[in-house]
């Protein structure tokens, strides 16, 4: 596992990279939510008030962070779409607005 920290905004941002055979569980989080890769069921983290949302990426699958914030938003459950992340966003841009 593979935990890393980034500055967005002046904010820091926990990310993590966990290899899982020849793929990557990858997401980045703050205190308010996280963006994943496709792995993450983001509608079950609705049903406990969590902000998420799942990233496309612009490649076969997201590898790391890198690719995670250069991705694009495929689904945002209720509490992210509350927090002004939606489909078509950039990973960047919706981490942006968990900060």
């Amino acid at each position: 596992m593979s935990e890393s920290k980034i500055e967005i905004s002046g904010k820091e941002i926990e990310c993590f990279e966990i290899p899982l055979g020849d793929v990557n569980l990858v997401f980045a989080k703050t205190d308010d939510g996280l963006i994943g890769c496709g792995a993450f069921d983001v509608i079950a983290l609705e049903k406990f008030s969590y902000a998420a949302a799942k990233v496309r990426p612009s490649g076969n699958s997201v590898k790391d962070v890198e690719d995670l914030l250069n991705g694009e938003i495929a689904l945002a459950n209720r509490f992210a779409k509350d927090k002004g992340i939606t489909e078509g966003m950039s990973g960047r841009e919706a981490i942006e607005k968990l900060i």
